[in-house]
């Protein structure tokens, strides 16, 4: 079994910081990407930014110069650190592993974690 963990969402004021934590478990042989998403009411989810196990990462133009995306290999873990936050940064952040499992089938698969909400707000 895989799980994928969010942590560290919460409340911030305009122009404050928060960083979200991301990590898998389980049976992993290995991790292709992670990466974080985020949906607000009445919206789709949209991708923020992901890294790829060679360190390559991509970020939404919305958060390029304020959002940083980084990994531990060793912890399977994948951070957000996000500066200078803005009211339409407000969503659920989840986030998304793919990766190469063992068991109870070895394959290459795609799994969520269950969101952590970030509010901006004065």
């Amino acid at each position: 079994q895989v799980q994928v963990v969010e942590s560290g969402g919460g409340l911030v004021q305009p122009g404050g910081s928060l960083r979200l934590s991301c990590a898998a478990s389980g049976s992993i042989v290995s991790i292709n990407s992670m990466g974080w998403y985020r949906q607000a009411p009445g919206k789709q989810r949209e991708l923020v930014a992901d890294i790829t196990s060679g360190g390559r990462t991509n970020y939404a133009d919305s958060v390029k110069g304020r959002f940083t995306i980084s990994g531990d290999d060793a912890k399977n873990t994948v951070y957000l650190q996000m500066n200078s936050l803005k009211s339409e940064d407000t969503a659920v952040y989840y986030c998304k592993a793919i990766l190469v499992r063992e068991a109870p089938a070895r394959g290459t698969f795609q799994y969520w974690g269950q969101g952590t909400q970030v509010t901006v707000s004065s």
